[in-house]
């Protein structure tokens, strides 16, 4: 029944990336751990995340830039088949931890510099979300970065983040499918959990003109620590 805590903490978090553009993603994969099995968290969180996203695209569809797509595709099935093979090759007791240490970094770490919004930056840009992405889930604000260099309206940055946060999730649930990873066996808790994102998306996007553009960064940095170095803790816990 704890699993079902998850349905809540879904609508919320995709309300919140509604608003704000982000956050929802990281906050949602640092709660799995405890409430599902490790092997299931990212399958979950992808499939999950590609109804929020998705949703969030549909609401705001006059948004959508489709010049941002090619490239990132290309990137990201490269990112998505290295990420795989890596992912296969994970011992699943360490995985909360593991992605953990990373949020800490996506987090904390000096944003990398990113040089223009072309073509080559949304290819990095797809590599990077979808291969990280098969480790750790969320992989932290660089495409806020590379898009940026494309259009600072927010409307138009919370739209095509959507775009193309939909693909990279996308692409990572066919991975998972295609390295044996079972969404059948969870089709009731996933079932409640993508409703909840895309009621958490719909009111989120009612919401975001009526919310001023708050500077939540710090609060948001110190909570997902606390989040982070409680997925670090429950493996070494269970020792």
């Amino acid at each position: 029944m704890s699993e079902l805590l998850l349905v809540p903490i879904v609508f919320l978090t995709s309300c919140l990336t509604a608003i704000m553009g982000m956050g929802g993603g990281v906050l949602l994969i640092a709660v799995m751990p405890g409430l599902v099995p490790a092997a299931a968290i990212l399958p979950l969180h992808a499939a999950t995340q590609l109804a929020s996203n998705s949703s969030r695209a549909v609401f705001g569809w006059r948004e959508i830039d489709p010049g941002i797509i090619p490239a990132f595709v290309v990137g990201a099935l490269v990112g998505a088949w290295l990420g795989s093979e890596i992912y296969q090759r994970l011992d699943m007791h360490w995985l909360p931890a593991l992605i953990g240490l990373l949020i800490l970094l996506f987090t904390w770490a000096p944003l990398p510099a990113v040089r223009g919004g072309g073509q080559f930056a949304l290819l990095f840009l797809g590599f990077y979300q979808t291969g990280l992405g098969m480790l750790a889930g969320a992989t932290g604000p660089v495409g806020a970065a590379v898009l940026l260099r494309r259009n600072t309206a927010r409307d138009w940055l919370v739209v095509n983040t959507a775009v193309y946060m939909t693909l990279n999730h996308a692409i990572r649930v066919a991975a998972f499918v295609a390295i044996g990873f079972s969404f059948v066996s969870w089709w009731l808790l996933l079932g409640g959990m993508v409703a909840a994102s895309i009621a958490g998306s719909w009111l989120g996007t009612r919401l975001r003109h009526r919310v001023p553009q708050l500077d939540f960064q710090r609060l948001f940095r110190w909570m997902v620590t606390l989040l982070a170095l409680r997925m670090i803790a429950i493996p070494v816990l269970a020792l």
